[in-house]
């Protein structure tokens, strides 16, 4: 044995001193029969077993459903699929936007149980665009559902447990950690046992050797002085050779000093910038950008809903009555729209920015023709936090507007935005589909670490995007994530580095693999 048992925490010493040779501890165990809290459970079993004092015995991974608000709402109103259904059968047919308002829904929920419902075949919509039943109301995939609801209610749900028809309903119902718009919280726990090896047996002998049990006190309170309960304690030991922490001098985060780079690169380039305030409207973060109400499409943005006020107040003309009439109909954009009716209450609702293309579409009205804008803009959209994903991130927005842009025009910005901004060696362009853009273009660069990852998407806007706003020239749009250049340009691998508090390593850090060529 070299431990050093006045090396050791007093967290350590409690699970050495608490717990029997040969006996099997969990992080959970430990908690109850320690009284530690879960926190300090994990952080004692972590340093004991890199000291060696404790060693792996098995390792178990299990995923577990829960029940979110909503789906609590649903557990005891209904899903909307349900609600749907049995509004028809009482009332008879309806449109898709009477539905949504007598049963007091979102377009959004509305639309998506009514296209999941049709793909069964137990909704089905007539020429008139009514909701009616087909025959039979029976969908496995909303009693499958159901069945997870009404289990989930009573506690956490394992997926072992459920059928095959139970985890796709599941599955299409659940995101990590929850969010406003799913019924289930999925997420996986894992839980490590560990025993105590020989070498802690000794450090747990000579621990009750000495009389150590683990509550020590580390500091000298005012409280212990006044009341003379100091004289009854034991301290733990204190390393005066210990050096003192390195202070840092003052210094601008690399990240924000890359920013700053990625944004006079562009104006050095004779592009204009543009920004935009953080809260916007359904009609500029989608229905400007002729993404339909009622459609999937909306799916890929997972946006943040404003709580009060929960809509803006009006929206400018003339575009709502052109944006609206080109949904509805096509306007005088050459296209047939969407062919529904147009929601103005949904139009207003208030979100935070789900994507910087928001603010290219509010710059159409007001651009010079040719002319080159761009943003350096902070957007949110709900999503699980990886090494490439964050749920907010900065987006370079931009367009650029003249007679004479075209696809190889896009294609050169695209890779000056790889090569001179991300810094990458290797970079391909890749076919992508966005309601608002055609042809519609992906570039993804390749990471030293990571591999190949998206950087973001572009195209030319349709017609039904410009028009409407006043531009009749071809119009060059992309929106891709700074974030993700960071990781090339900083060399770091893990997104999560770009925000870190700790100042050691902000400190450190080269500043740039690749300075953003002048």
């Amino acid at each position: 044995m070299n431990i050093d048992i006045k090396s050791l925490h007093p967290l350590e010493v409690r699970v050495l001193v608490g717990v029997e040779p040969g006996e099997t501890m969990s992080a959970a165990m430990l908690e109850e029969q320690l009284g530690l809290k879960l926190g300090q459970c994990n952080q004692a079993l972590s340093w004991l077993s890199a000291k060696g004092l404790i060693a792996e015995t098995e390792r178990a991974a299990e995923t577990i459903y829960e029940m979110t608000d909503l789906g609590m709402k649903y557990a005891e109103d209904g899903t909307p699929g349900e609600r749907i259904i049995r509004w028809i059968e009482e009332r008879g047919a309806r449109s898709l936007p009477e539905l949504a308002k007598e049963l007091g829904l979102e377009n959004r929920e509305v639309g998506s149980a009514f296209g999941a419902l049709a793909k069964e075949g137990v909704l089905a919509m007539d020429d008139e665009k009514r909701v009616s039943l087909t025959g039979e109301p029976v969908s496995h995939s909303l009693n499958a559902l159901r069945r997870v609801l009404d289990r989930a209610a009573s506690g956490p749900v394992r997926a072992a447990t459920l059928s095959e028809e139970e985890l796709v309903a599941a599955g299409a119902h659940a995101k990590k950690r929850g969010a406003a718009g799913a019924a289930l919280r999925v997420s996986q726990i894992e839980t490590v046992s560990y025993r105590m090896t020989d070498s802690g047996v000794d450090v747990r002998e000579a621990l009750k050797a000495a009389g150590v049990v683990g509550d020590e006190i580390g500091a000298l309170t005012p409280e212990l002085l006044e009341s003379g309960r100091w004289r009854s304690k034991r301290f733990r030991s204190y390393n005066i050779q210990v050096p003192p922490a390195r202070m840092h001098i003052g210094r601008r985060n690399p990240y924000c000093l890359y920013l700053e780079e990625v944004k006079d690169k562009l104006v050095s380039l004779g592009f204009e910038e543009f920004d935009g305030p953080l809260v916007e409207t359904e009609f500029w973060n989608g229905d400007a950008l002729f993404m339909p109400q009622f459609h999937s499409a909306r799916d890929i943005h997972d946006v943040y809903y404003i709580k009060a006020p929960s809509h803006a107040r009006e929206i400018e003309q003339p575009w709502l009555d052109r944006v609206a009439a080109t949904h509805e109909n096509g306007w005088t954009t050459g296209s047939s729209g969407w062919g529904y009716a147009f929601d103005r209450t949904f139009t207003r609702r208030l979100v935070l920015r789900s994507q910087g293309t928001v603010l290219s579409a509010k710059q159409l009205p007001t651009a010079q023709v040719p002319g080159k804008y761009f943003g350096a803009v902070r957007c949110f959209r709900y999503d699980q936090v990886d090494a490439t994903h964050g749920a907010d991130f900065h987006q370079t927005e931009g367009i650029v507007l003249g007679e004479e842009v075209n696809l190889r025009t896009l294609l050169g910005l695209l890779k000056m935005f790889a090569v001179e901004f991300a810094g990458a060696e290797d970079f391909r362009f890749v076919p992508a589909y966005f309601p608002f853009t055609e042809p519609s273009i992906e570039v993804h660069i390749k990471h030293p670490v990571l591999g190949w990852f998206e950087l973001g998407g572009s195209g030319i806007f349709r017609p039904e995007v410009t028009r409407p706003l006043g531009v009749e020239v071809p119009v060059l749009a992309w929106g891709l994530g700074i974030d993700r250049m960071a990781l090339m340009q900083l060399g770091i691998d893990d997104m999560r580095e770009l925000f870190s508090s700790d100042l050691e390593r902000v400190r450190t850090r080269r500043r740039s693999r690749h300075s953003c060529r002048k």
